[in-house]
C-alpha cells in the first residue's frame, strides 16, 4: 500500500515539463502586451517618417519607454514625458542662447540643471518624478548633442517634441485600439484582498491583541505599492477621477485601520474588568470588520453613530478614565476607517464620487535626494572631462547616454539593481540592433522589412520586461536597441559608426555601474539613519503644532515605515526593535499631529483657551504627566458643553492619552532622540 501511495504521489516527467511550460511560457496578456507594442512602435516610425522628421528613432524610442502594460500607466506616463520634453527643449534653448560660445559654460550648466531635476524628482511620485528627471536629460538631447551646431538646437527641440508627441499619439492609438487592459481592473481585486486583509488584521488585533508591528510592517508592504496605480486611474475613463479617488481614500483607511485595531487593542489591554460601554464599543468595532463581503455602508453608519452616543455618554460621566475614553474613540476610529475603505474600494469598482478626497504623500530624505544629485553631476562632469580629453569624435552623443542613464537610475527603487541591468542590458542592445543592422536588413531599403525584422526584439524586450527581477534589462534592450539602430529613410549602413556608438553606449553603462558603487554610495544603515533624522524633524513639527493634517500624516508614515522596512536589516532581534522603535515616532507623532488640529478648533471657544494653552505646552514639553493632567483638565470641561464640543474633546483627550503611554513605554528610545521631557 505504502508503494502504490507513493507511486500516486509521484510527478512525472510529462507533467514536470508541463509545470516548467507554465513557469516559463508567457502568458496571453504577456504576448498581447508585446505585440500592441511592436505594432504602437511600427506605427510611430511610420508616421514620423511620413512627416520627415528629423529623428525619427525618437518617436520608436518614446513608444519604447512608455511600454505599460496598463492604458493608465502609458497614459499617466505619456503626459509627464511630454510636459517633461516641452521644458527641457525651452532649458536647451535657453542655455545654447546663453553659452552657445562657451562650451564649458555651457557643460556646466546643463550639469547643474540635470542635478536640479534629479533633486525635485526624489520629491515627486511615479510619473510625475519621471518627468522632471526628463526636462533634465532632454536638455542633453536637444543642446548637448548638437553642441557642434547651435543653430541647428531649436529645430531639434521642435523634431523632439514632435517626435514624442508622434509616440504618444501611437501608443495611445494603439492601446485603445486593442482594448489594453485597464489600470482600475487590475487594480480593483488587489486592493479588495488587502482590504480583506486589514480586516483580518482587525480582527485579530480586536480578539487575540496587537500582533506587533512586523505583521503591521507586512500589511503596510501589501497595501503601499499599490499608490502608484491609484495614480494612474484618473485618465482611463470619464469617472476615472472618481476612481482614482476612491483608491486612494481606501489605501489611506487600510492605514488607518491598522493602527487603529492596534491601539484599541492596547488600550482593551490597560482596562481591567471593562464595563458595559466598553464591551459594546469592541462588539460594534470587531462587527464592522466582519469576515465575507463585509458589512454594508448602512450598517458602518449606523454603529458609527452608536458610537458617538457612547463617546458622549462617557465624557459626561466624571469617572470615566482615561483609558476608557481612548477605547471607545479608538473603537470609532476602527469604525470610521471600515466606513472610508469599503466606499473607497466599492467607488473603485463603480466610479461613484466618494466620500473623500485625500493625497497620499510619500516620504523622501533629503540627505538621499542631495546625494542622488551630486552623484549624477559628478558622473557627468568626470565622463564629459574623459571624452573631451579622449578627442572622440562621438562625445556628445556618449554624454547624452551618459546623462540619460544616470538620470534614469536616480528615480528607480534601487539604484544598484538598476545599474546591474543597464551594465547586462546595453551590450545586449547593441547585439540586438548589429544583428537587425547587418544580418536581418542587410543593406536592404524598406518599412516592411524592417518592421519585420524589429518584431522579434521587441517582442522578446517587452517580455523580458514584464518579469521584476529581468524588467530594466529588457527596458534598456527595448529602448536603445531602436536608438542605436536609428531608423532612417533612407537608411545608413555605416558599420564603423555603429560600433563607435555601440561602443560607447557600453562605456555609459559601465560609468553608470562604477558611479552607482563608488560615488556616494547609500549603504541600508544610512537609509536607515537618513529615515530616522527625517522622522525626528518631522515628530518635532508634530508636537510642536506644525505637523499637519493628521489623514496624511499617517500615509507618509506608513510610507515611511513600507521604506524602512526594507533597508531593515541585522538580526531578528534587531530588526524588531528597529520596527518597534519606528512604529512608536509614527504613532507618536499621528497623536500629536491630531491633538493639534482638534486644539485649534477648540480654540475658538473661550472657556476652554487656557487649558488649550497647557495642553499645547505638554505636547511641546513631551512629559507624560503634563500630558495626562491636561487630557484630564479638558475631560472635566466635557459636561459644560454641547454634544459637537464634547466630541471634539474626547478626540483631544484620546490623543493626549496616547502621546503620554506612548512616551512612557518608549522613554529610553525617546531619550536617546533629545525629545524635551523625554
Amino acid at each position: 500500500m505504502r508503494g502504490a501511495a507513493q507511486r500516486a504521489g509521484a510527478v512525472g516527467p510529462g507533467e514536470r515539463l508541463l509545470d516548467a511550460l507554465d513557469r516559463w511560457v508567457p502568458k496571453p496578456a504577456a504576448w498581447a502586451f508585446a505585440v500592441r507594442i511592436w505594432l504602437a512602435m511600427m506605427l510611430a516610425l511610420y508616421a514620423a517618417f511620413w512627416l520627415q522628421l528629423d529623428s525619427a528613432s525618437s518617436a520608436a524610442v518614446c513608444v519604447a519607454i512608455l511600454a505599460q502594460p496598463k492604458r493608465g500607466q502609458a497614459l499617466s506616463k505619456a503626459g509627464y514625458r511630454f510636459l517633461g520634453t516641452v521644458v527641457g527643449g525651452i532649458v536647451g534653448i535657453a542655455l545654447m542662447g546663453l553659452f552657445g560660445q562657451d562650451r564649458v559654460l555651457l557643460l556646466l550648466g546643463f550639469t547643474c540643471w540635470l542635478g536640479l531635476c534629479v533633486f525635485v524628482a526624489q520629491f515627486l511620485q511615479d510619473t510625475r518624478a519621471y518627468g522632471a528627471m526628463l526636462s533634465g536629460y532632454t536638455v542633453a538631447i536637444v543642446a548637448i548633442a548638437h553642441i557642434d551646431a547651435p543653430q541647428t538646437v531649436f529645430d531639434a527641440a521642435i523634431g523632439r517634441v514632435a517626435a514624442i508627441a508622434v509616440g504618444i499619439v501611437a501608443i495611445t492609438f494603439i492601446n485603445d485600439a486593442l482594448a489594453s487592459p485597464s489600470t482600475w481592473q487590475a487594480l480593483l481585486p488587489r486592493l479588495a484582498d488587502a482590504h480583506a486583509a486589514a480586516r483580518a488584521f482587525a480582527r485579530e488585533s480586536l480578539t487575540q491583541g496587537d500582533p506587533g508591528p512586523e505583521r503591521t510592517a507586512d500589511l503596510i508592504r501589501r497595501v503601499a505599492p499599490m499608490r502608484s496605480d491609484a495614480g494612474a486611474i484618473a485618465g482611463e475613463l470619464d469617472d476615472g477621477v472618481h476612481r482614482a479617488a476612491g483608491a486612494r481614500s481606501a489605501i489611506a483607511a487600510l492605514y488607518v485601520l491598522a493602527a487603529a485595531s492596534r491601539a484599541l487593542a492596547a488600550a482593551l489591554a490597560r482596562i481591567d474588568g471593562p464595563g458595559p460601554r466598553v464591551r459594546e464599543a469592541h462588539a460594534l468595532a470587531l462587527r464592522s470588520v466582519a469576515e465575507g463581503e463585509g458589512p454594508r455602508l448602512t450598517e458602518l453608519a449606523s454603529a458609527r453613530d452608536r458610537l458617538h452616543d457612547l463617546v458622549d455618554e462617557a465624557m459626561r460621566d466624571l469617572r470615566t478614565s482615561l483609558d476608557e475614553i481612548m477605547a471607545l474613540q479608538r473603537a470609532l476610529d476602527v469604525v470610521n476607517a471600515a466606513t472610508f475603505a469599503e466606499d473607497g474600494v466599492r467607488a473603485l469598482a463603480d466610479g461613484h464620487a466618494p466620500l473623500r478626497d485625500i493625497a497620499l504623500p510619500t516620504h523622501r530624505d533629503f540627505q538621499v535626494a542631495l546625494r542622488a544629485a551630486l552623484r549624477v553631476m559628478i558622473a557627468f562632469g568626470l565622463a564629459a572631462e574623459l571624452f573631451i580629453l579622449l578627442g572622440l569624435p562621438q562625445a556628445s552623443f556618449a554624454l547624452v547616454q551618459v546623462a540619460a542613464t544616470c538620470a534614469l537610475s536616480s528615480v528607480t527603487p534601487d539604484p544598484r539593481k538598476f545599474a546591474l541591468g543597464v551594465l547586462i542590458g546595453m551590450p545586449l542592445a547593441a547585439l540586438c540592433a548589429g544583428f537587425v543592422l547587418f544580418v536581418m536588413l542587410n543593406g536592404n531599403q524598406g518599412f516592411p522589412l524592417l518592421a519585420i525584422a524589429m518584431a522579434p526584439v521587441v517582442i522578446v524586450g517587452c517580455l523580458v520586461s514584464l518579469h521584476p527581477p529581468s524588467f530594466t534589462i529588457g527596458f534598456i534592450t527595448l529602448v536603445f536597441t531602436p536608438a542605436l539602430m536609428a531608423p532612417d529613410n533612407p537608411q545608413s549602413y555605416d558599420p564603423q559608426t555603429f560600433l563607435m556608438n555601440a561602443l560607447l553606449v557600453v562605456a555609459a553603462a559601465v560609468i553608470l555601474f562604477l558611479t552607482i558603487r563608488l560615488v556616494l554610495p547609500i549603504s541600508a544603515s544610512q537609509h536607515r539613519a537618513f529615515a530616522l533624522e527625517e522622522a525626528h524633524r518631522d515628530l518635532a513639527e508634530a508636537l510642536a503644532g506644525e505637523g499637519g493634517d493628521a489623514t496624511t500624516r499617517t500615509s507618509l508614515n506608513a510610507d515611511r515605515l513600507f521604506q524602512f522596512s526594507a533597508w531593515n536589516s541585522g538580526s531578528g532581534a534587531v530588526r524588531r526593535a528597529s520596527l518597534h522603535h519606528a512604529f512608536a515616532m509614527a504613532q507618536l507623532e499621528a497623536a500629536a499631529a491630531r491633538a493639534h488640529a482638534q486644539l485649534r478648533i477648540l480654540s475658538a471657544l473661550r472657556g476652554l483657551v487656557p487649558l488649550i494653552d497647557q495642553a499645547r505646552a505638554a505636547l511641546a514639553s513631551c512629559r507624560s504627566a503634563d500630558l495626562d493632567r491636561a487630557a484630564h483638565a479638558l475631560a472635566g470641561e466635557a459636561k459644560r458643553h454641547d454634544r459637537d464640543v464634547r466630541m471634539q474633546l474626547a478626540r483631544a483627550v484620546a490623543d493626549l492619552a496616547t502621546a503620554s503611554r506612548v512616551m512612557r513605554r518608549h522613554g529610553r528610545f525617546f531619550r536617546r532622540l533629545s525629545l524635551p521631557g523625554s
